[in-house]
């Protein structure tokens, strides 16, 4: 087995994408982490796919990752989201999730991130997501950029179908969450947006900070879009 890069590998590659100012040094190492659990989650997902898809029993993943069936099962479930709640996504919505799944492609990813969703959104430009990312002048091209920045391109496309990340998975079960707190019986765009804050870890999260959507802003400027729609 190939070994992981050591602490000393890591800490050149801050040295090297970073300036000698160690508040930036630690932005940047602050940065490697989150992208390094996204991808272990991402392996891990990719996997437990793989071993769920051979017919092995949550009960034998789970002793193999050391942790308890529920906990496996809350984490790598592969729908992301109750049986039957995708049921509950508007047309947009569930286009927005086949737009990631490009746009991973695209980048060379063989998972689904957040980041991922994110750019999905663009795929639908009238969806209520879109036009609030658009009314900060956040482009597709400008969260294509961030996201690269932070997760660059790889050479390889993969194939078939892809896995989500635990986060990603996260941030659908959370826009179901969202949607229910606004007393909404679908699930659309918007409230996925919103869902996405809920990790600040997360790599849309960070990217949407960047690009100044702030989560009060964001919730602020879907109510108003949501009037607009009820008026």
């Amino acid at each position: 087995m190939t070994p992981p890069p050591s602490l000393q590998d890591l800490i050149d590659i801050v040295r090297r994408d970073s300036s000698n100012d160690v508040l930036d040094q630690l932005a940047t190492a602050r940065a490697m982490v989150a992208d390094l659990s996204e991808t272990g989650d991402a392996l891990l997902g990719h996997y437990v796919d793989r071993a769920r898809g051979t017919g092995r029993s949550w009960t034998e993943i789970s002793n193999v990752l050391g942790v308890t069936k529920q906990a496996v099962h809350k984490r790598f479930a592969t729908s992301g989201v109750p049986v039957g709640e995708f049921e509950r996504f508007t047309d947009r919505a569930r286009n927005t999730l086949a737009a990631a799944t490009e746009a991973a492609r695209g980048f060379g990813h063989a998972y689904v991130g957040t980041e991922h969703l994110l750019l999905g959104f663009y795929a639908e430009p009238e969806s209520i997501a879109t036009k609030v990312l658009l009314s900060v002048g956040a482009t597709s091209d400008d969260v294509a950029t961030a996201v690269l920045a932070l997760t660059p391109k790889r050479a390889e496309t993969p194939e078939g179908a892809l896995p989500r990340t635990p986060r990603a998975n996260a941030a659908l079960e959370g826009a179901v969450i969202v949607a229910l707190e606004l007393g909404h019986d679908y699930v659309g765009t918007e409230h996925i947006l919103l869902a996405l804050y809920q990790d600040s870890a997360g790599i849309a999260a960070r990217v949407l900070a960047q690009l100044g959507l702030g989560q009060d802003t964001a919730q602020a400027k879907v109510i108003e879009a949501l009037s607009g729609y009820r008026s």
